[in-house]
């Protein structure tokens, strides 16, 4: 969230919901991929 919230203060809002979109994105696809278990 803070990631989101200073890209936010520095480029658009828009930018920051869609970058820390994709950085959830990648994590969950990371732990299907592999099959790691969340904690």
């Amino acid at each position: 969230m803070l990631l989101a919230m200073n890209l936010a203060k520095r480029r658009s809002q828009q930018k920051a919901i869609v970058a820390l979109t994709r950085r959830l994105a990648v994590t969950m696809h990371r732990i299907w991929s592999d099959g790691t278990q969340f904690r």
